[in-house]
């Protein structure tokens, strides 16, 4: 029997009103944009997805499409030539699964929970509908690589439904989170836990979008049955393609003719999969993909694209959000050289850990020739690691920090260099450097060696260095520091961020972690007016979710604190509770590396 709802968030889901009513019909298959206010069907009431979805999306939310001929709206059999009812294969017979084979749909993830620290349950009994509307709601990405991280395994985890919301659609829900997170590989794996007979609208539509983020258009066949009742529009061309991917290569050039001469999608959409037809059958088909009238990089057109070994042009990517960059960094049919800058900013997001971006430097540097190698940042990766002088080693490391002007790109920089870091010895005449060796180690979660720095702080004589290298250690591990009110009265009175908050951060994160007690931290928080006491009904439902220890509630609820363009929007209150829930959560591990990234970030802002 299934547990009662706890009180956590029930009462909550009144609240959902506020919310906005997001239709997922507003995300539509072609082309459809990448916004992230434009979640899956709601089904209404919070009744199960039985009904396709409301189709009366504004008209004005759609990109221009391409008018279809006139008369094609409706093909009747009738207006067949006997040649093309012949090309026309019967459908498929209905594949019948054993009872014994079926999965429960209530229970979907692919990971334990509790081997990662999330506890048995990390969603408990909360309201399913709350938090269905809550991750709708998310904006991303998120402001913190670490926080992103411990999200995309709660939402990974393997664990019960919680109540209030049908059990598919939950499914649905996480995975259509983790597209937007750039996890295409995460929400894969989700979809491919739910059997197809088993799928809601809503599923259906988020499995599509999976397929085309994962670029395996492959994926889409299993789905053309529920495809009829929510994505009409492309079921003709993915007809077309399944055939060809099946090698039926009359078949497929006879339904690809047809959809462009009756279907209702047209230019480079049409033309994309006729390469996908071509690439999977030998139909004699040569489609010439032409990007310059193209102004939007959708799911369609990316998906395809990469599924045929092509990089849209660098101003549709460079427009197109960054999960669609991370997106790419995985594209199998991609080379390592052309994922790469992808790859970069996928690692800044935690999609990419920091071994995945190493491996994917080893892959280009075994494949450069020789004489070509100095020049490239995979030689200076070698040498960080590998170097016989430390110095050559330091020189390669701060040429490798210094890549790239976005902030996630210097944030994987960071990430790649954590294994070199831990390599480095602690010492004082390195303090020029020690902030960034420190948050390396931390941004690749090496905390026992980033402690290691903490004997040698007080020999910095850099007051710059030696405040954020002191910061990085006293939030980033459990090292034994000076953290009397003194020595952060020290850090605030050096700080020259705008407003301090960068002092409000560390304020937070120190009384958050319980590294400061109560005393300190109000004194502190009334000398500099941080607002940590202020309440709401977040943070009421943030404590509550702690103190309950589910994990995936409370990373949820402070994804939502938390979700800013950049760390120096969160306001400290929100970052103090969020770091006191994990905490009471069980995620004290994860809290650390959150606060210390914060100042981490900001550091790079000033």
């Amino acid at each position: 029997m299934r547990a009662r709802p706890d009180r956590l968030l029930l009462t909550a889901a009144i609240g959902l009103a506020a919310i906005p009513a997001l239709a997922l019909a507003q995300q539509s298959l072609l082309p459809p944009t990448f916004n992230d206010t434009a979640p899956p069907p709601e089904q209404a009431n919070g009744q199960a997805n039985s009904q396709a979805p409301d189709s009366s999306a504004s008209e004005a939310s759609r990109p221009e499409r391409s008018a279809p001929a006139e008369g094609s709206a409706v093909v009747e059999s009738e207006s067949l030539s006997p040649d093309e009812l012949a090309e026309v294969a019967p459908p498929l017979p209905p594949v019948e699964i054993p009872d014994a084979s079926r999965r429960d749909p209530r229970r979907v993830g692919a990971i334990d929970p509790a081997q990662w620290g999330l506890g048995d349950a990390p969603w408990g009994g909360a309201n399913g509908a709350f938090l269905s509307g809550l991750m709708r709601r998310l904006d991303t990405p998120l402001p913190s690589r670490w926080l992103h991280i411990a999200l995309r395994n709660a939402l990974l985890a393997r664990s019960d439904a919680p109540p209030e919301v049908h059990p598919v659609d939950w499914v649905a829900e996480r995975a259509w989170l983790l597209l937007r997170m750039g996890e295409a590989d995460a929400a894969a794996m989700l979809v491919a836990g739910v059997d197809v007979s088993d799928f809601t609208p809503k599923m259906t539509q988020v499995a599509v979008q999976s397929a085309l983020a994962s670029a395996d258009p492959g994926a889409l066949c299993p789905l053309r049955g529920n495809m009829a009742k929510v994505e009409s529009r492309v079921l003709a061309l993915t007809d077309a393609m399944c055939a060809g991917l099946s090698g039926e290569a009359s078949s497929a050039a006879t339904r690809i003719e047809q959809a462009r001469r009756r279907g209702p999608i047209t230019g480079i959409d049409h033309v994309l999969a006729d390469k996908v037809v071509g690439a999977g059958a030998d139909t004699g088909r040569a489609a010439t993909v032409e990007w310059d009238k193209v102004e939007a990089l959708t799911a369609w057109r990316f998906g395809l694209s990469a599924a045929t070994g092509m990089v849209p042009p660098a101003p549709l990517l460079g427009r197109a959000p960054a999960r669609v960059r991370a997106w790419q960094a995985r594209a199998p049919m991609l080379s390592a050289e052309q994922r790469l800058p992808s790859a970069r900013i996928a690692t800044g997001l935690g999609v990419f850990s920091s071994t995945a971006l190493g491996d994917l430097y080893g892959t280009i540097y075994d494949a450069t020739d020789p004489s070509d190698l100095p020049e490239t940042d995979a030689w200076q990766l070698r040498l960080a690691f590998a170097a016989r002088d430390p110095g050559e080693r330091l020189a390669a490391m701060r040429r490798l920090w210094g890549k790239g002007d976005d902030a996630l790109e210097r944030l994987a920089g960071e990430a790649l260099l954590s294994l070199a870091a831990s390599r480095v010895r602690p010492s004082p005449s390195l303090e020029g450097d020690a902030p960034k060796l420190i948050a390396s180690l931390l941004a690749g979660g090496n905390e026992a060696a980033a402690a290691r720095w903490a004997p040698v702080l007080g020999d910095i004589d850099d007051e710059g260095a030696a405040e954020q290298a002191w910061a990085l250690v006293a939030l980033g591990t459990t090292a034994e520091v000076d953290l009397s009110a003194s020595r952060i009265e020290d850090f605030i009175d050096a700080d020259t961020s705008a407003n301090k908050y960068r002092s409000k951060l560390l304020v937070a994160g120190l009384a958050g972690l319980g590294r400061i007690d109560s005393e300190t931290a109000t004194a502190l928080n009334r000398s500099y007016g941080l607002g940590l006491g202020r309440t709401s009904s977040w943070t009421r439902w943030m404590a509550e979710a702690g103190t309950r220890r589910q994990s995936g509630s409370t990373l949820l609820l402070a994804a939502i604190g938390m979700q800013a363009n950049s760390p120096e929007r969160i306001p400290s209150a929100h970052l103090f509770q969020s770091l006191k829930a994990m905490r009471s959560a069980g995620l004290e591990s994860q809290a650390r590396l959150i606060a210390a990234e914060m100042i981490a970030r900001t550091a790079r802002a000033r």
